[in-house]
């Protein structure tokens, strides 16, 4: 601002002499912005309720008020949009704006966790108070949740209105998977989820779980020798062949996703043969692409960055996220929608707004060694 030692510049003047110049709709506008960057901001200061609260949180006020707010942001759908701090505390005037909202058809969404968070802080709430009031939306939910399912299926990231890659059948953020998991316990009666629907539900529920997983076998990618591998984060909802998403998501053989795939398979009491031979394909195709002797560096702050070196020190190895369906080698890719094999070679946006690898198939080892002396010893590992 143009304010040394409390005076006001004459060009501060001048700014606020043109400020009142301007039409109306401009001036409204100009608010407007300002309003919305500054709810915005406090938003990111305001810690997310919605996450990891004890158990005594839900039986505060400060949990009810939250809990209002996040039946207000749930759309006619009965599903929740994504990436909202749902519980910022809101004047009368945000509520009704939000509230304004519900009628959207076309922001309901499971990517990020979305409505799967809603619904399991609605269920706590139930469960602290015994007040039905929060039933009803919970209910709602499950609902949305059953609608998505195709018939092959498979769940959409974004229903019942999408568009583009959205109406594919979505494993990425672990969209379909967390879907998956949440139905089920609720109607295992798993804790929060005690008691919250009916026998009816429960038996819809399980119907639709079990074409889901019908859906994770069939969508299973064989190589060219036809040996099981994994999967991709998206797949063509019609011949659940993998599907591009985003330009720089191609079809591809996917580690994050299936890693979680896997360990939803591995969960399944008394798996029948489809269900092993798919594990065991997936935990052979991780073990062959596993990435040994480099190291994944972060840099942050102005001018950081992010690479991918030689240490051949490194005891933990460390999976692409994409390798390519034709020879499976890994690759990045930019917004162009190249494949390339190394992080120098894309840009600084992607190179750093993306997580090309990870460790989330490390964990299925220790899972599968167990797995597989439970359910199939000859295929155990050796230590």
């Amino acid at each position: 601002m143009d304010v040394y030692e409390g005076k006001v510049t004459k060009k501060s003047c001048n700014f606020a002499n043109n400020l009142f110049n301007l039409p109306m709709k401009h001036i409204v506008f100009l608010v407007s912005t300002i309003l919305i960057s500054a709810s915005a901001s406090m938003a990111a200061r305001v810690p997310d309720l919605l996450k990891h609260q004890p158990k005594g949180f839900f039986k505060t006020e400060e949990a009810v008020r939250v809990g209002h707010q996040v039946v207000a942001y749930q759309r006619v759908t009965g599903g929740w949009p994504k990436n909202i701090n749902m519980s910022v505390p809101m004047t009368p005037q945000q509520l009704d704006s939000v509230k304004a909202e519900k009628w959207r058809r076309d922001d309901s969404t499971t990517d990020n966790g979305a409505t799967n968070r809603e619904m399991h802080f609605l269920a706590k709430l139930y469960q602290a108070t015994g007040d039905t009031i929060w039933l009803e939306p919970f209910r709602r939910g499950v609902e949305y949740l059953l609608s998505g399912q195709y018939p092959g299926g498979g769940w959409p990231q974004f229903w019942p209105e999408n568009h583009g890659y959205q109406v594919h059948i979505t494993y990425n953020d672990n969209a379909m998977v967390n879907t998956l998991n949440i139905l089920r316990d609720i109607s295992a009666s798993v804790a929060p989820y005690t008691d919250m629907i009916d026998k009816a539900t429960a038996l819809r529920i399980d119907s639709a779980f079990a074409k889901g997983i019908e859906c994770i076998l069939a969508t299973q990618i064989r190589d060219a020798d036809g040996n099981l591998t994994v999967w991709c984060q998206q797949h063509d909802r019609e011949t659940l062949l993998p599907a591009p998403a985003r330009s720089y998501e191609l079809p591809s053989y996917c580690s994050s996703e299936s890693a979680g795939i896997v360990r939803l398979l591995m969960s399944l009491p008394a798996p029948d043969a489809r269900v092993r031979e798919a594990v065991h394909g997936a935990m052979r195709w991780f073990d062959t692409h596993k990435l040994t002797g480099v190291r994944l560096e972060r840099h942050y702050g102005d001018g950081g960055d992010t690479r991918l070196v030689s240490d051949p020190d490194e005891p933990l190895p460390i999976w692409a996220r994409f390798y390519d369906l034709e020879k499976g080698e890994p690759y990045v890719c930019d917004r162009d929608g190249v494949p390339r094999k190394s992080l120098e070679e894309i840009g600084h946006e992607r190179r750093n707004g993306y997580g090309w690898y990870n460790r989330a198939p490390l964990d299925l080892y220790p899972l599968y060694a167990e797995w597989c002396a439970l359910y199939d010893p000859e295929h155990t590992p050796k230590p």
